[in-house]
């Protein structure tokens, strides 16, 4: 809902439990009012009606307190926009105009011949801010710096600041710790989004799992990108956040030129840390993800059992057995086309490779399709090997500094996707793919970052840094309107690339490359805080894991971990016995039954991955369903009860597995001590509403 005062110079936004208001001054200065609770409009208004408090000559009275802080003028705070026009910098706006489109807000305002509009929009309890700026003057305008919105907290002590940090194999760990004066800046500047950290903070004072107020943005990008958390000196809070790292350049807009910033989305909570989440995951559900409401499939991924050795008829073999065990959807990894024998060779000849696959993919997913599953493969389409027949083509079709070493990662370079040729052929080669046989899926995968991110000859070079996002936005944009039963996964050696951007136009994403079922609780934890388990792949791999540590887990532990999200298959299934297969057919079927749960309920993290006892749960209707995995058992110590969350405390729910009746607050013991023993030993606990 939006309320607008008669005045035309106070905007209030509100869902079912929040508002946030703005407040437009005399002199034209845009000032932050609240956000948290519903209030009404008459309360924004009385808000506005305070003065601001008089500053020394030391600081500024709009710090802290602007909406959209702009380089220039009475401020010392971090600016949001950052613009140079010739002998000039800084931008000295005036407002020109409100005008609503739907449940849109927008406020304009005008420095000479630059535009700028602030975009408001609430979905359910979600802001959705950007920024758009338009160049309808006669000389070109240099964007450094364009965030897309400042975030600006109550007055507060004692302020905490929660972030997922990490790297490859070890993504999206939460970490919570005290906010002191100054920044805390997280960021990217690798050209996607990052294993170094998620797009998302949030803040808190006092808060739990289950109440207290809390504070979240994440940013929509999936390129470079930074968010700073700044604690003032009059100890105000903000946080600004947008596209690109460093403050050296964006784009440089020509006359009629224009540039739209990512969302950056924020909530309040009143819930603790679990509403929280519970708020974002629906927000994703119902806004974001494509086609949210469909179950994601059952996969087997082929990658660990053969790596780049593959053969048609190899495939044929491992998709008879996937087949047995209930998988849906059947994925052939690297190694499928071109000349790619190692990680050396193929990367950007998108054709089935002639002595693997004679005939094209048609006849593999023929088969495939006919054992009862989809069929899928894997893509890189934004890498290129030296040794490929598009490099010797086009060696200029890279990002690369001239008279500079071109550097390899993985045997590989990036292509400068802000070329249109480069867009058109990555374009015709897709396409012609997708047409050639009847692909259901693809994993669209990303394994190494911007280094020599150069572009000879083009006037404004920097700008491939934008560029490339934009243009691989638009790629998929295409691909799904022109395929649209093709899902897609996006993956960056593993959760390199995982943002609300990217999660606008991808099915699902790859959480991480790490699929050790212990470690993956706490990766699955941190992934929780923000994205749904709708979108979080996880697979059960071969134990020992040789992939990453040797660590052995029973296929029990390594399913029940993997359950937590969209669940794969990725072992050598060649190597497992038939007592194996059995049972993870009975694990795959009881995934089947409490999918509906896992992949569109709210979840309760019951108990985190501390070294003990973990558990989630998931509720949806009538019906919950618990995960625990105990990591370790010490000194006899019994298996904790668990407390369950979101359920009815009127009525009674059967347990399905043990029979047993419970009653209001639900709490498991007995089932938790007889199906839990030793280390890493896992357990499913269903309950339903009788």
């Amino acid at each position: 809902m939006l309320e607008i005062a008669e005045n035309g110079r106070t905007w209030v936004l509100s869902g079912p439990a929040s508002s946030y208001a703005v407040h437009l001054t005399e002199d034209d200065e845009l000032l932050h009012l609240h956000w948290g609770p519903a209030i009404a409009l008459a309360d924004a208004e009385e808000l506005a009606a305070r003065p601001l408090p008089v500053g020394s000559s030391f600081e500024s009275p709009l710090d802290g307190r602007e909406e959209y802080p702009v380089e220039g003028g009475p401020r010392f705070a971090r600016p949001a926009l950052s613009v140079r026009t010739p002998g000039r910098r800084g931008t000295e706006w005036t407002f020109e105009r409100y005008d609503t489109e739907g449940d849109e807000l927008r406020l304009r305002f005008r420095d000479t011949g630059l535009a700028i509009t602030l975009h408001y929009r609430m979905r359910g309890d979600v802001v959705e801010r950007w920024t758009s700026l338009d160049n309808d003057g006669a000389e070109a305008l240099e964007l450094l710096r364009a965030d897309s919105a400042v975030w600006t907290l109550p007055e507060r002590e004692g302020w905490r600041l929660s972030q997922l940090h990490g790297r490859w194999a070890a993504e999206s760990r939460l970490v919570r710790s005290d906010l002191t004066y100054g920044e805390k800046v997280i960021g990217s500047r690798r050209g996607h989004t990052g294993h170094q950290h998620l797009p998302w903070v949030a803040l808190d004072t006092d808060a739990t799992e289950e109440r207290g107020e809390v504070y979240g943005c994440a940013l929509g990008w999936s390129g470079s990108w930074r968010i700073a958390v700044a604690q003032l000196p009059d100890a105000r809070v903000q946080i600004t956040g947008g596209a690109g790292y460093e403050d050296s350049g964006l784009l440089l807009l020509a006359p009629g030129e224009s540039f739209t910033t990512p969302v950056f989305a924020g909530l309040w909570s009143d819930a603790g840390f679990g509403g929280a989440s519970r708020t974002w995951h629906d927000y994703q559900r119902t806004y974001v993800i494509p086609d949210a409401d469909q179950d994601r499939p059952v996969l087997y991924n082929s990658w660990e059992a053969t790596q780049f050795d593959i053969s048609e008829e190899q495939q044929e073999t491992l998709a008879q057995r996937a087949a047995a065990l209930g998988v849906e959807l059947f994925v052939v990894d690297d190694g499928w086309f071109g000349k790619r024998t190692s990680d050396r060779a193929g990367l950007g000849d998108w054709t089935p490779n002639p002595d693997r696959f004679p005939a094209g993919l048609k006849p593999l997913a023929d088969r495939v399709h006919a054992l009862g599953m989809q069929f899928g493969i894997w893509v890189e389409p934004e890498m290129v090997n030296a040794d490929s027949d598009l490099y010797r083509a086009h060696p200029d079709w890279v990002q690369y500094q001239e008279g500079r070493k071109r550097t390899e990662f993985r045997n590989q370079l990036v292509l400068n996707l802000a070329r249109e040729d480069v867009q058109e052929y990555l374009w015709e080669q897709l396409d012609g793919l997708l047409s050639s046989a009847p692909i259901d899926y693809v994993k669209w995968d990303f394994n190494r970052c911007f280094t020599d991110a150069g572009w000879p000859g083009d006037a404004y070079p920097q700008r491939l840094w934008v560029d490339h996002v934009r243009a691989l936005y638009a790629l998929f944009d295409r691909l799904r309107a022109a395929h649209p039963g093709v899902a897609f996964e996006s993956c960056s050696g593993g959760g390199g690339r995982i943002d609300l951007g990217i999660l606008s136009r991808t099915d699902q994403v790859w959480t991480s490359d790490n699929t050790d079922p212990l470690d993956r609780l706490a990766i699955q934890h941190g992934f929780s805080q923000i994205h749904p388990a709708r979108v979080m792949a996880a697979w059960v791999t071969d134990s020992p894991n040789t992939q990453l540590n040797n660590r052995v887990s029973s296929l029990r532990f390594r399913f029940v971990s993997a359950m937590a999200g969209v669940l794969g298959v990725g072992g050598d299934l060649s190597e497992w016995t038939e007592e194996e297969l059995a049972e993870a057919r009975r694990w795959v079927d009881l995934y089947k039954e409490i999918r509906p749960l896992v992949q569109h309920g709210d979840l309760h993290r019951l108990r985190p991955p501390s070294g003990g006892l973990s558990a989630v749960q998931y509720v949806r209707g009538d019906e919950t369903v618990v995960l625990a995995l105990l990591q370790a058992q010490h000194y006899g110590e019994p298996v904790p009860a668990l407390r369950l969350r979101g359920l009815d405390p009127t009525v009674s729910y059967e347990c399905l597995e043990t029979g047993e009746v419970h009653r209001g607050a639900v709490l498991l013991h007995h089932g938790l001590r007889t199906g839990l023993r030793g280390d890493l030993d896992a357990t499913v606990i269903r309950l339903r509403r009788i």
